[in-house]
């Protein structure tokens, strides 16, 4: 029986809200520490903060700076959930620490800091509004370098600030026995938070590898590299491993390697060629940057990374990352599979017609589909034989599309029409009039469509009408250049006839029994236009404040309750919210999605495995396919490994699903990672009512239930 809507309790608060409130300040103080190395999550950059206070009066500073800057922030009404992430206040927080680095602790260095990081907080708002709007690229640590820059030199004058004297402990200057080119990595790494010591290297080289191993690895080829080209130029290798602005590099190859590019062979070696270059860079601003008495600071590891992620996104190089994970193996998961999940076009066409028809003539065709023109769909229909007409053929009225409807394959507002040409006798194409009778509309996503060789005087609509989806346009005909009755379908970024296409693709249909969310067909498969199924529309129609509560068993035994409740994210995208994360979905062009998970409920990614997305469509023996994050069926040492493999070996990170609907109200899945050598399977039965009554994977099941099953107070 349907579940009451709205019957579940609500979720335990964990907190009275004032804790809840102190508990989200700490959280982004502490985010602004993971931000420098480019993670996030506050357990890792209160880790991180821990470290620091090896130095006492640095890590004094950096809390000042940050505290300053995170409350100016909230004086002036900064919404919560822009600063949570501590992407505004890494950089007050970086000043804060080079200023304890060079200044001993008084009343005055206090106030220094403070107004430092304030300004820190303003020159970071200013700077990532104008690089997000005009170059769409991320600020990294350049307020950081300008601020610090200008601290530096008001420090000149400012005579009552007491210079720190050095009198750090033994266990700060210990090299703990190790060679110079490790002692040296170390050092490096400690000096990104101004405490160059190999003891404070190596625990941030511990918490930075516990969260990232692709990070890790990233920051030693960068080192290496770096060190290694500068012994060369140097001609002394201890001043070459020794030097502490090596940690540029260190900070080059993460981010490229393993941030603004997925992770791969390829951005591991542009993450090589950019600190090879830097290395010039780097040693030519340490000449000019000393002559004012101040560090080049990140100064070389700004200019080379954002140079090369601005050019590489001028290139639209595949491998820049246009999805961002709290981690690179997680951009890297999320890549992979995205890349098999969305395989489509964001400019979408339903097909033009209803019933099953034949692809013709695909993308770059034998025929006429060739250069300018060469993204154009041609449809006929077949018979079981594979012929497009009954008898000989040599009449119109032979072929079994001639005459059948024309629909819309978009909603628009019609641009041009011909309907005066007549139909070309069957193998006598006409040359001068080559697109026949057609119907351009104009879809308000940014591009035209075409449809072409319509019967004459078979058009129902004209110039400046509004289309929907399905709208009938005209008739199957054979006007233009066309040896046989068919469709031409193409898209284009104008309103002239014939104009050169566009990618695009189909949205919702079945490709023999097989459906396509968002594909395009090969040629002489058959295919078939799906329409929405309202009761599987009504079943999926979640809505704010909609709450579901299920009953979790695993093989049989009681394993707790999950309480999910429907949420809106500051990108209007919907999740169901869990005591312990976030699972998002929504609807696009006829298939409901799961699109990912965040947080740390293991019961979401279950949620997510066994319905990653379903067609709002169903037809007796209809199946589809689908690719998961390959985090959902590995954990432990096991998504550690494959994590880094899958960067050089990606299918090691294929996680196939392959459903069908068993009935019209149940759905079935394997879920399948053959280098992994995984199987399982699942079941998901939908509500009558909304949602989703039951779910089974591998002997974790969900059981919907009105009420909860422990009561909340």
């Amino acid at each position: 029986m349907a579940a009451r809507e709205g019957a579940c309790a609500p979720l335990k608060p964990l907190h009275r809200s004032g804790q809840i409130l102190m508990s989200a300040h700490l959280k982004a103080i502490f985010n602004s520490y993971a931000e420098i190395f480019f993670l996030h999550g506050a357990p890792l950059g209160a880790a991180i903060f821990v470290v620091t206070l090896a130095n006492p009066g640095v890590a004094l500073a950096g809390i000042i700076a940050v505290v300053a800057a995170y409350g100016f922030a909230r004086l002036v009404k900064m919404d919560q959930q822009f600063l949570a992430s501590g992407y505004y206040t890494y950089n007050p927080l970086l000043v804060g620490l080079s200023l304890g680095f060079l200044f001993k602790l008084s009343a005055l260095t206090v106030f220094f800091v403070v107004s430092a990081g304030v300004l820190t907080f303003l020159v970071t708002v200013f700077m990532a509004n104008v690089f997000q709007t005009y170059l769409r690229l991320p600020i990294l640590s350049l307020p950081f370098v300008v601020v610090s820059s200008i601290a530096y030199l008001a420090s000149l004058r400012y005579t009552n600030l007491l210079v720190r004297v050095q009198h750090d402990t033994p266990l700060l200057t210990t090299d703990l026995g190790l060679p110079f080119w490790l002692a040296g990595f170390f050092k490096a790494f400690g000096a990104i938070l101004f405490a160059p010591s190999v003891v404070v290297g190596l625990l941030l080289c511990v918490a930075v590898l516990c969260y990232s191993r692709i990070l890790f690895l990233l920051a030693a080829l960068g080192y290496y590299t770096g060190a290694m080209i500068r012994d060369a130029m140097f001609g002394s290798t201890s001043h070459a491993f020794a030097d502490l602005s090596n940690f540029n590099f260190i900070l080059i190859a993460m981010a490229v390697g393993g941030v603004f590019l997925v992770p791969s062979l390829t951005s591991y070696l542009l993450a090589v060629i950019a600190v090879a270059v830097s290395t010039l860079f780097a040693d030519a601003m340490a000449g000019f940057w000393s002559l004012y008495g101040i560090p080049a600071f990140t100064l070389p590891f700004n200019i080379v990374t954002l140079g090369l992620v601005y050019v590489l996104s001028l290139l639209r190089h595949p491998m820049v990352a246009t999805s961002v994970g709290r981690t690179p193996e997680e951009t890297l998961e999320m890549f992979l599979a995205n890349r098999l999940r969305y395989r489509g076009q964001d400019r979408t066409l339903y097909l033009p017609f209803a019933g099953r028809w034949t692809v013709w003539q695909a993308f770059d065709g034998q025929w006429t589909h060739k250069g300018s023109w060469r993204y154009a769909y041609d449809f006929v229909i077949t018979d079981e034989r594979g012929e497009t007409h009954r008898g000989d053929g040599s009449k119109l009225e032979d072929y079994y599309c001639y005459n059948k409807p024309v629909l819309s394959p978009v909603r628009g507002r019609v641009a041009h029409i011909v309907d005066d040409l007549p139909d070309s006798p069957v193998g006598g194409a006409d040359e001068t009039n080559r697109w026949g009778n057609l119907v351009i509309i104009h879809d308000e996503r940014g591009f035209y469509v075409e449809l072409s060789h319509l019967a004459e005087k078979s058009i129902r609509v004209k110039k400046g009408d509004w289309v929907e989806r399905g709208t009938v346009l005209g008739l199957c005909g054979n006007s233009g250049y066309s040896p046989q009755p068919h469709i031409h379908v193409q898209a284009q970024a104008a309103d002239t006839v014939g104009d050169a296409t566009l990618p695009f693709s189909f949205v919702s249909y079945s490709d023999g029994d097989e459906y396509q969310a968002n594909n395009v067909p090969a040629e002489k498969r058959v295919v078939e236009p799906l329409y929405r199924d309202k009761r599987l529309d009504n079943a999926t129609n979640f809505v704010l404040d909609d709450e579901l509560c299920y009953a979790v068993r695993r093989d049989g035994k009681p394993a707790g309750e999950l309480k999910l409740k429907v949420k809106m994210a500051p990108d209007a995208t919907f999740y169901f919210e869990s005591a312990r994360g976030q699972l998002y979905f929504g609807k696009h062009e006829n298939t409901f999605y799961f699109y990912r998970v965040a947080g740390n409920d293991p019961w979401l990614r279950q949620l997510f495995l066994a319905l990653p997305r379903m067609p709002l469509a169903c037809r007796d023996g209809l199946t589809w396919h689908d690719y998961v994050p390959v985090g959902l069926v590995a954990s432990g040492l096991r998504e550690a490994v494959v994590g880094v493999l899958s960067s050089v070996w990606p299918k090691l990170a294929t996680v196939k699903v392959t459903l069908r609907f068993a009935s019209d109200n149940r759905v079935e899945s394997v879920i399948e990672a053959g280098p992994l050598r995984v199987r399982k399977t699942a079941s998901v039965d939908l509500d009558r009512g909304k949602g989703f009554a039951r779910i089974s994977v591998n002997g974790l099941v969900f059981e919907r239930v009105s009420q909860p099953i422990s009561p909340s107070p």
